[in-house]
C-alpha cells in the first residue's frame, strides 16, 4: 500500500470533506480530508490505482490539486 498527502485548494466548507472522500471510495482509495490543513491523505494500492488518477478525481469534483 502506498500513502500520499495531496494539497488541495478550493475546500470551503465541511461538505467538501464528504464530496472528496465519497469520490475516492469507489476507487478503493482510503481518503482522509484534513480540511484545516488543505490536504487529503490517501492510502491506495498502486497496482490498482495511480496517484495521478486520484488527483484527477479530486479535480473532477471542482478542486485544484497543487503539485
Amino acid at each position: 500500500m502506498q500513502e500520499a498527502s495531496i494539497r488541495v485548494q478550493g475546500m470551503t466548507c465541511r461538505s467538501c470533506i464528504q464530496k472528496i472522500e465519497g469520490a475516492l471510495d469507489p476507487m478503493v482509495v482510503e481518503g482522509k480530508v484534513h480540511f484545516d490543513q488543505g490536504t487529503v491523505q490517501v492510502t491506495y494500492d498502486e497496482s490498482k490505482t495511480k496517484l495521478a488518477d486520484i488527483k484527477d478525481v479530486i479535480r473532477g469534483k471542482g478542486y485544484a490539486v497543487i503539485d
